[in-house]
């Protein structure tokens, strides 16, 4: 396995948007085209690319002709197979927006995070997103005055254009995520501020659970935004700040010196624009329904079970599973002989839902709900039976009929909400409370989890004791972490029906820990396919940590190509803060000091100066004051753009993992930035500086403030 290389690229962002099966059979073309050509450039590849499938097959070789030369000014331009790999994922986006009339099915949740095709927006699901923001924003200070939305409009994407709508929903979805000291709100935002806005929300929705892959806001900075046609799915800044091509006023300067092949092209993104906040919202508001579906909010769902060993199986299912499980709870008291396997085709004739609500509520029953045959009049009676509980439709009868799974997922999920139909009163089962232990490896398995959802694998996960025991996801996530270590030849896709190649693939998954330096005493494979969670956790944190120390050392300008040590990440941090004069300092990533969140508030204030508005900081003495800072750092950190999966209470507690990964995701993020030297190898004084020209405004009132004011109060 020593000698299996896999394709590298020195972008992290381009390695991810392929997987190594896809790099080798480009970089498989590339050189046969090198060869043939001897030198190759932008001109020659139209001819050279119609033998790959998605863009041969769907685009003329004059398409690709005028393409290439709309988007390119400098043809004779030599080709690397970095900008080959540029020029067909453009391709390959304009040959799915060329297709995007022959889409039928919606995809508003997102099943798939790593697909590129386009998919038709749903007017009858943009509406009931609307309907669900316009009733739990209402109250909001600020959106006041975009609500109520009008759903037959466009105006959700409008209004969505500044990021603070997403922002506000993704803390109606899970509380306190985002700090709203950090959303930059004012009347009109610069296009920096809507940027961050942007990152704040896309990572705040990332860590919430959110698949949002291919989505990302860096590529304004680097100017791609401006790239016609949009290159999607590279980046979705082009597409979430189309305000930049189209003023309030109509088209900006840019746009009119454009020809119309580029307005149509325009329009496409556009119509991705609408496509991905649509997606991103109908995540967010799932996120938010589904909620409640677990022992712990809802301890009354064990008494969908009969003893411990199926209270654990319930408590390992995704929250879908589980509101399906409720739902044939009830129909079974109601005598309902069918199972509902999905929230599509076995609920398309509205039977169950009659059942499932005469149960639920049978003071509203009318005789004709049973006896009236038309599906579509059953469904409008199901509606009117819910209105009369108080429940919200989320849908109409015509989703009811032809099935829509998103539509019909929500209107469960509020009936669960609503009225559940379990005892008010908990069975006193021992076996439900959970030790201190058990807490913490739940806190542990959901940033592990969402951290593997974002790196954008074949399949999301719900469960990490539970998804992972075949191995294959293991095995995806250490391609993405150290590409080209996994020999797929000798691993197995699921499903897998053999107990023995879920061992062998999981054996694979330890010998590459030891080959990257994981301990991994007395651990092997078999331990992983029994799913102990103890060594499964300690593997995942390796491999999490592996991963930044990787994307560190990838910055060779910066490390010139040496290992990373924590020690290297503990010495920068307090070479930064250190520098500005500031006397706080962290002995090691468990120091309790830590706690009152100013030392990252200093070190955020450092490598971003105008990140902290150090009026809204407080003391830290208390846990409220604690609490208050560790939110802001947190929002102020995704708000830069640090991918991090930690909770307020990992920087109270002084959780040295996570406190590891958030000083490890500030010092990646700021060694990106174009600056004269910021090598961590460099002396003091270089190391200490920012340029600040190069840096956006986060608040445009942020207050002079500074650490010591604080300490003064």
């Amino acid at each position: 396995m020593a000698g299996y290389v896999g394709v590298l690229v020195s972008d992290p962002w381009l390695q991810n948007q392929f997987t190594q099966v896809e790099l080798r059979s480009l970089k498989s073309h590339f050189d046969t085209m090198k060869r043939e050509k001897g030198c190759l450039t932008l001109a020659d590849l139209p001819s050279q690319m119609a033998k790959l499938k998605q863009v041969g097959e769907n685009l003329t070789e004059q398409e690709r002709v005028s393409f290439i030369r709309d988007s390119y000014k400098c043809l004779d331009e030599d080709v690397d197979f970095e900008i080959f790999l540029r020029v067909y994922l453009k391709l390959q986006a304009h040959a799915a927006a060329r297709m995007g009339n022959n889409v039928k099915n919606s995809s508003a949740f997102l099943k798939s995070p790593t697909s590129t095709l386009l998919h038709t927006i749903s007017e009858s699901e943009k509406a009931s997103y609307v309907a669900h923001i316009n009733n739990y924003l209402v109250g909001d200070e600020f959106l006041k005055k975009f609500l109520p939305i009008d759903p037959s409009t466009n105006d959700l994407f409008e209004i969505s254009k500044d990021g603070v709508l997403i922002c506000k929903l993704i803390n109606v979805a899970v509380p306190g995520t985002i700090d709203e000291r950090a959303i930059n709100m004012k009347r009109m935002l610069n296009p920096w501020e809507r940027n961050e806005n942007h990152t704040l929300c896309l990572n705040s929705a990332k860590a919430i659970g959110c698949t949002v892959v291919n989505i990302g806001t860096q590529d304004l900075i680097e100017g791609r935004a401006f790239n016609y046609p949009c290159p999607f799915p590279c980046c979705l800044c082009s597409i979430w700040f189309s305000g930049l091509w189209l003023d309030d006023d109509g088209f900006d300067q840019r746009v009119e010196k454009k020809s119309c092949q580029d307005v149509i092209e325009l329009c496409v993104t556009c119509f991705y624009y609408r496509h991905l906040v649509l997606g991103v919202i109908s995540q967010i508001i799932k996120i938010q329904l589904l909620a409640d579906l677990n022992l712990k909010k809802t301890p009354q769902l064990v008494e969908l079970v009969d003893d411990s060993k199926d209270v654990e199986e319930l408590m390992n299912l995704p929250p879908e599973k589980i509101l399906l499980r409720w739902m044939n709870f009830q129909l079974k008291k109601a005598g309902y002989n069918k199972i509902v396997t999905n929230f599509s085709s076995d609920i398309k004739d509205g039977e169950a839902y009659v059942r499932l609500l005469n149960v639920l509520a049978p003071e509203y029953t009318t005789p004709s709900m049973l006896t009236v045959r038309d599906p579509s009049e059953r469904a409008k009676l199901v509606l009117e039976h819910a209105d009369r509980m108080g429940c919200k439709r989320y849908l109409t009868a015509k989703d009811i009929v032809e099935g829509s799974p998103n539509l019909n997922l929500a209107f469960v999920a509020h009936i669960f909400q609503h009225r559940n139909g379990l005892s008010t009163e908990a069975k006193q089962v021992s076996f439900v409370e959970t030790s201190p232990d058990e807490a913490q490896m739940s806190k542990e398995e959901r940033s592990f989890r969402f951290w593997i959802n974002s790196l954008g694998n074949s399949s999301y996960i719900h469960n990490v004791f539970e998804d992972l025991r075949d191995g294959w996801m293991l095995l995806e996530t250490l391609d993405k972490v150290s590409p080209g270590i996994v020999n797929w030849k000798i691993a197995t896709k699921p499903p897998i029906k053999m107990p023995f190649r879920k061992v062998e693939n999981c054996n694979q998954v330890v010998k590459i820990g030891k080959q990257l330096k994981f301990s991994l005493v007395n651990i092997a494979g078999n331990d992983v396919v029994q799913g102990n969670k103890k060594l499964l956790l300690a593997y995942l944190w390796q491999l999490m940590r592996c991963n930044m120390l990787q994307l560190l050392k990838n910055l060779r300008f910066h490390s010139h190509g040496k290992e990373i040590t924590d020690a290297h990440i503990l010495e920068w941090a307090n070479s930064k803060v250190r520098n500005s004069g500031s006397q706080s300092h962290m002995t090691s990533f468990k120091d309790k000091s830590l706690s009152t969140g100013i030392f990252f508030l200093e070190l955020l204030s450092l490598v971003h100066p105008r990140a902290v508005n150090w009026s809204l900081v407080t003391k830290g003495e208390t846990e409220e004051q604690k609490k208050m800072n560790a939110t802001y750092i947190i929002s102020i950190a995704r708000k830069l753009g640090c991918s991090i999966f930690l909770l307020p209470e990992d920087i109270i507690e002084v959780n040295q993992k996570m406190i590891l990964t958030l000083t490890a995701s500030i010092m990646y993020w700021h060694l990106k930035q174009p600056s004269e030297d910021q090598s961590f190898g460099s002396s003091d004084s270089d190391s200490s500086s920012v340029d600040t020209a190069s840096t956006s405004t986060l608040d445009d009132t942020a207050s002079e403030t500074s650490a010591d004011d604080i300490s003064n109060r």
